[in-house]
């Protein structure tokens, strides 16, 4: 089956839009604003591809933030690509994320298009499916 869905989680944002590139490599997109929503949505339609943020959450005594639970979720769903926007200055607290859970890519703000763009189409490449 070919990777025809992304899963984009747009919580704080304060960077573009990416759809219409999403789109013109193919994809369906569904875009939803909570860690919530989007678990929801992994468990009813897988995605190929996750674009998520790491948002820091301090009040949190067990975990570095909420996608730490979307993570949790992905991590029994083979084959779900997961790209990850950050702070800079929050990179040693991903660097927490990162030591439990694997994703594959991480990109740092402000978001550079072409570095998503040409990371999706790597995805693509790697994934001959897609």
């Amino acid at each position: 089956m070919p990777c025809n869905k992304i899963l984009s989680i747009v919580e704080l944002g304060g960077y573009p839009d990416f759809t219409d590139m999403y789109k013109s490599k193919g994809f369906q997109v569904d875009t939803v604003s909570s860690m919530r929503k989007a678990i929801k949505n992994i468990k009813k339609e897988k995605p190929d591809i996750i674009v998520a943020e790491f948002n820091f959450q301090s009040d949190f005594r067990d975990r570095t933030s909420s996608l730490e639970s979307l993570m949790a979720a992905v991590q029994g769903l083979p084959g779900i690509y997961v790209i990850v926007f950050y702070e800079v200055d929050q990179g040693h607290q991903l660097e927490r994320l990162l030591a439990i859970f694997e994703v594959y890519a991480i990109i740092p703000f402000p978001i550079d298009e072409h570095k998503l763009e040409r990371t999706i189409d790597r995805i693509i490449v790697e994934n001959q499916q897609c």
